[in-house]
């Protein structure tokens, strides 16, 4: 009999439903589980208790944060879209490949094209990081 085991699959890889309730989350800021099926599960024709799940899911994940409103929970996003597509663009390169003095290279090169003044504010978060692990 073969046992049941976790799954290995990273929180930061998603179904197409849970990708669509994080970004009806991240444009709507919050909702209930009523108001997420109503944005995202009717139009697929999918129940409201899947929705629910899949609400659950994300919470389980650490992507998702929940709060108790009389009888229903309400979600909002744990972090900002930006944040999300950063750790899973870090997760798919490996942190290893983060200390790849040309990745980090590439990195700057593609932060300075799409905006300049972004590299004051990266200069600015690497003095407090610095601060920090003093």
């Amino acid at each position: 009999m073969a046992m049941a085991t976790k799954s290995t699959r990273s929180p930061l890889v998603l179904g197409e439903l849970e990708q669509s309730l994080m970004e009806h989350l991240w444009q709507a800021g919050e909702a209930d589980v009523t108001g997420a099926h109503t944005a995202v599960g009717e139009p697929r024709g999918i129940t409201l208790n899947t929705v629910g799940s899949a609400l659950e899911r994300l919470t389980r994940k650490g992507l998702v944060v929940r709060w108790k409103v009389s009888r229903a929970y309400h979600y909002r996003p744990a972090l900002d879209r930006s944040a999300f597509t950063a750790r899973r663009m870090i997760e798919s390169a490996g942190k290893h490949a983060l200390a790849d003095r040309n990745l980090l290279a590439s990195f700057l090169d593609a932060v300075t094209e799409a905006d300049a003044s972004a590299l004051d504010e990266l200069e600015r978060f690497i003095a407090e990081k610095r601060e920090q692990n003093r």
